[in-house]
């Protein structure tokens, strides 16, 4: 009997088994996904946001530091020996010659005890452009310790010109950069184009290094020109090691690959000497990029999107100005992910907003000859030999109006602000938002501005009386035009030339008639400048 139920037992329990694998077996119904448009957009931008951010700060430097005990602001000392087996495993990796002799010992040593402040700078800097330099210098099979190269070159700036007028990260002179294609006109010189500069360095030093088959040899050529490396190898009897034709290159080039040595070295090294890279404001991993498709003035960038045109000016150096001019291929914008992804979905406001502010008119063929026109603010202007008058046309009337608008299912605030044609930060300041967040049935204030044309009633008046003078027979002394008052500015700590002419409404150009004999390049604080 006992055996009968431990069989009956068993028998339930298989059974049991095989109801829930024929459960398992049914078709589960589908996941319904929740997550879509621009649910889905949100998710992706604050995942990628939160990934740079840990990725920002992943470098374990300061774990590095602890480790070694090191308090605030200890330089630390090491021996030879150190050095020497510090370049020797940089030697292990790479095909450069880190020579450990005299020479490469104390350049690595005044670095480390004199250029810290620089290397920290250095390094920070680094995080904007050392991606761009491995991937271009992995593209042409270089090596990739060469993007230590810019740091010496130009301390990874890509405005700086030096005294020759070698411009930009890689410092090409203007004849160079022409032979690699690097252009230059009125409102850009792609000798200051990181991405640019950048490719045409590559091609440079691949064929610098073909020439000389020595790394070495080939950044001496590229400090000092293959001319003056071959008549210093012919000087040192046919020698072809840096080392051995040294003592015949120009006094400049004789420190230039120790100062290369040693900033690769230090920037390898730095946590052992207790140096953190300076913190960058971004990072190259943090940008993007939008390809415009007319010219266009940082100004009209900085009022849609609220992103200041001295940041804008920073990440595009390869303009002069701050104009954007409409180019084939056309001329791009660099910027952060946030900006860019805000220009890109609000690219026609973008156009309608820079056509709104800097489009221009003017009459033409009105009246006889003493009759001009300014067409910069439209007005017309009659001169003749009895009077001189400045009269518009025209006189604009402006209204202010509020319309609302009823937010819909779908609906962004960036949406709505192109659709209304406005900037988001004034949709937010209309509406006293904090955020961007909006609700469906949420009521916006859209403020919209009424302008009426009428004609002015002095105008017409003003010509006749102006055209009956200027056909009088009788002969009336002409008025002298009063002289304008100059005005003059004080340089001061952190202007340059093309700030000092944007700020007083002029134009490089301009600036310079109005100031000859002074170079754009080498202004000074305390100089003064006329602006008027």
């Amino acid at each position: 009997m006992k055996r009968f139920g431990l069989v009956l037992l068993l028998l339930f329990i298989t059974l049991l088994n095989s109801s829930d694998l024929f459960a398992q077996r049914r078709p589960k119904p589908p996941v319904k996904d929740t997550v879509t448009g621009e649910v889905f957009i949100r998710i992706v931008d604050q995942s990628l946001n939160l990934y740079y951010d840990d990725l920002a700060k992943g470098s374990n430097y300061d774990s590095i530091v602890d480790a070694l005990e090191y308090e605030a602001g200890t330089v630390p000392l090491f021996s030879d020996e150190d050095y020497c087996k510090r370049l020797a495993k940089l030697n292990e990796v790479s095909t450069f010659g880190f020579d450990c002799n005299n020479v490469s010992l104390t350049t690595i040593k005044f670095f480390a005890q004199n250029r810290r402040n620089f290397v920290r700078v250095a390094l920070g800097r680094g995080r904007l452009y050392f991606d761009l330099y491995e991937e271009k210098l992995a593209e042409y099979g270089l090596p990739l310790e060469l993007k230590y190269l810019s740091v010496i070159e130009s301390g990874l700036r890509p405005q700086v010109k030096s005294r020759a007028g070698a411009l930009g990260l890689w410092q090409f002179m203007y004849a160079t950069g022409k032979q690699y294609g690097l252009k230059e006109n009125s409102y850009m010189d792609e000798r200051m184009d990181p991405v640019k500069a950048t490719d045409a360095a590559c091609r440079y030093l691949k064929k610098l290094y073909d020439i000389y088959g020595d790394w070495n040899l080939a950044l001496a050529a590229y400090n000092a020109g293959p001319g003056n490396v071959n008549k210093a190898i012919r000087r040192s009897g046919g020698k072809r090691t840096y080392w051995e034709v040294r003592p015949y290159l120009p006094r400049e080039t004789q420190g230039y690959v120790p100062n290369f040595i040693a900033a690769t070295y230090l920037m390898t090294y730095h946590a052992e000497h207790n140096l953190l890279p300076a913190e960058p404001k971004i990072h190259f991993y943090q940008l993007d990029t939008l390809c415009l498709n007319r010219g266009i003035h940082m100004q009209t960038i900085e009022k849609l999107v609220s992103w200041s045109v001295e940041d804008i000016q920073t990440l595009n150096p390869v303009y002069k100005t701050s104009y954007i001019p409409p180019t084939f291929p056309q001329q791009c914008v660099t910027g952060p992910l946030q900006k860019i992804g805000l220009l890109v979905s609000l690219e026609d406001s973008l156009y309608a907003l820079e056509q709104r502010i800097y489009g221009s008119g003017g009459y033409k063929n009105l009246l006889p000859t003493d009759v001009a026109v300014d067409p910069k603010n439209d007005r017309l202007v009659v001169s003749n030999p009895v009077d001189k008058i400045d009269v518009p046309k025209t006189k604009v009337i402006t209204t202010i109006n509020y319309t609302y608008h009823k937010v819909k299912a779908g609906e962004s605030l960036g949406s709505i602000a192109a659709q209304y044609n406005v900037a988001i930060q004034e949709l937010m300041d209309w509406n006293d938002l904090t955020t961007a967040r909006i609700t469906v049935n949420q009521l916006l204030k859209i403020q919209t501005k009424v302008s009426t044309t009428v004609e002015n009633e002095d105008y017409k008046e003003a010509v006749e009386d102006s055209i009956h003078n200027a056909t009088n027979k009788t002969p009336v002394p002409p008025v002298p035009t009063p002289a304008v008052a100059k005005k003059y500015y004080s340089i001061r700590s952190g202007d340059t030339f093309s700030k000092i002419a944007s700020r007083h409404g002029l134009t490089m150009n301009q600036l310079s008639r109005l100031n000859p004999g002074v170079s754009p390049s080498r202004i000074r604080v305390g100089q003064r400048l006329r602006v008027k």
